[in-house]
């Protein structure tokens, strides 16, 4: 028998540009982590289990980044799935919990990057992306932009192909997100750009302008999960969100089938999402507020639907009309998203998390959307892997 879950607690640093403030990846983890653990009220000793996500660092860095919150003995499982891994541990952790391996657990992570555009840490063996590049290549001659924007931009450009879609519709979508993070005091940016702005910002990959990408940031972030016995036994009722559904997707043979859509995460996303709706029994339509993974602005617009939020190809006209932000059908990224919150890999998810939670608790405050009763999670990483997960408050 499973148990019900909830997220009890929530922190995170504020996102960073990697070398603009003195501290490492410990400072990072204590941060996020013991802000958490005061907002859950419960302190580190009744963590049953930790998982600690990061995708740049040494072994076992899981274990030092929790041992700046205690020395407890726990087991600390060190989680890596590429920018999707924060919200992988979220989904581990959850887990521990729902299947009655402990009462309450913690997800933590982080990130300590190096400037400028992702790039390979080894040259000496297989690259766990290759055979994405591979199906992309097919299509679209791999130029001199740098891995990633290339991807997305290439699955954009298919999108423009396919459906008409324009690149203003993406630029869209990056002027929303750096309009939504002037109110978000954790986010790396905080200026809002006109549209023309964007559009005019160098071009990384057309149609990927600078203003439209993400950037390399230094963050933490975590969340304490608890089961229902627990949150009863604490009297935290009036802090819990309940996770109502949650999903984890790897590649399927769409992922190399030649379409950049699928190689980036299309397939996946909807069946994670398909399956985290069926478990939290909703469907999109009952969403208010959600978070996804923009790393790029084309892949906001592709994820709308493959998230249902709209129908396949009509990605552009739900830009158009408006209902991707304040006073329409749904609002999306009001943290700024990855594109002006920042994404540092590992805490990417758990942020995530944590403005979703404080979106149902009502504490988000300029960025509060209101009447929220059920929020959409989305995080994916290629290579690969998408997480869904839904939201509801407590009740």
């Amino acid at each position: 028998m499973s148990v019900r879950t909830y997220v009890i607690g929530v922190g995170m640093t504020k996102f960073e540009k990697p070398g603009s403030r003195d501290w490492d990846y410990p400072d990072m983890a204590r941060e996020a982590g013991t802000k958490a653990l005061a907002d859950a009220g419960v302190p580190y000793d009744e963590i049953g289990q930790a998982y600690v996500g990061y995708v740049y660092g040494e072994s076992c860095a899981g274990q030092r980044a929790a041992y700046e919150l205690g020395l407890t003995g726990i087991p600390v499982v060190n989680v890596n799935n590429n920018c999707a891994t924060g919200s992988t541990a979220l989904y581990l952790a959850r887990q521990a919990v729902r299947l009655g391996a402990v009462e309450c657990a913690l997800a933590l992570g982080f990130e300590k990057m190096k400037r400028g555009s992702l790039a390979m840490t080894y040259d000496d063996r297989a690259q766990p992306t290759l055979r994405h590049f591979e199906s992309i290549a097919t299509k679209y001659d791999f130029t001199g932009a740098p891995p990633a924007p290339w991807m997305f931009g290439a699955a954009g450009r298919e999108h423009m192909e396919r459906y008409g879609t324009t690149a203003e519709q993406f630029a869209k979508i990056g002027h929303k997100n750096h309009r939504h993070s002037v109110n978000n005091p954790y986010a790396q940016f905080q200026d809002e750009y006109s549209l023309e702005d964007v559009r005019n910002a160098p071009m990384v990959y057309e149609p990927l302008t600078k203003l439209q990408c993400s950037p390399t940031s230094d963050g933490g972030a975590a969340a304490v999960i608890a089961g229902e016995r627990f949150v009863d036994a604490h009297g935290l009722w009036d802090r819990a969100v309940e996770i109502a559904g949650q999903s984890l997707v790897t590649d399927t043979p769409a992922s190399f089938r030649g379409d950049a859509i699928d190689a980036v995460g299309h397939q996946m996303t909807k069946k994670a999402a398909d399956l985290a709706y069926e478990q939290a029994g909703v469907g999109p339509r009952d969403v208010q507020v959600i978070e996804l993974h923009d790393c790029f602005s084309t892949n906001e617009l592709i994820t709308y639907e493959a998230l249902g939020l709209c129908g396949e190809g009509e990605g552009g006209a739900l830009v158009d009309s408006g209902d991707n932000t304040y006073g329409g059908r749904y609002v999306v990224n009001p943290s700024g998203g990855l594109i002006s919150k920042g994404h540092p890999l590992g805490a990417t998810g758990l942020a995530q998390c944590a403005e979703l939670t404080w979106q149902l608790r009502g504490e988000a405050g300029k960025r509060q959307v209101e009447g929220a009763t059920a929020a959409l999670q989305h995080n994916i990483g290629i290579g690969g892997a998408a997480v869904v997960t839904l939201y509801r408050p407590a009740g």
